[in-house]
């Protein structure tokens, strides 16, 4: 993920994590919380705690995330800090595919992905 996209500060951290809104499916959780950057943009960090696993398995369940929300960024909303915290395991989190799945689900709960079609243009043959 592109530095200009990675939420670093602990103190942005925290406060993303402290007041941002909750949306949880499975393994992951998300913080969603507004960062009234300009031009809107969208900074991201992924969490993982020692209940993940050893080292290797919390690493490997951040790369796992990490690149979900790499390919997920051009479809959401820009404006806000987006905390995710891996809580289950590389049992619960065994896949790209069930990384990205569980992401998508939380991401579209949130209401941060943007329209997929903007608006319609008049059709000639309705009229």
């Amino acid at each position: 993920m592109e530095r200009s996209l990675r939420l670093r500060r602990e103190a942005e951290v925290r406060r993303a994590r402290g007041r941002g809104r909750a949306w949880a499916d499975g393994p992951l959780v998300a913080r969603v919380l507004p960062n009234g950057i300009v031009p809107p943009r969208n900074r991201y960090t992924v969490i993982a705690g020692k209940k993940v696993g050893k080292s290797h398995e919390r690493n490997r369940a951040k790369r796992l995330v990490r690149e979900s929300l790499r390919l997920t960024h051009p479809r959401l909303r820009p404006g806000f800090d987006v905390v995710v915290i891996v809580r289950g395991t590389l049992d619960d989190l065994p896949t790209f595919a069930a990384a990205d799945a569980v992401l998508s689900r939380i991401v579209a709960r949130a209401g941060l992905l943007l329209p997929e079609n903007g608006p319609r243009p008049p059709d000639p043959s309705e009229s």
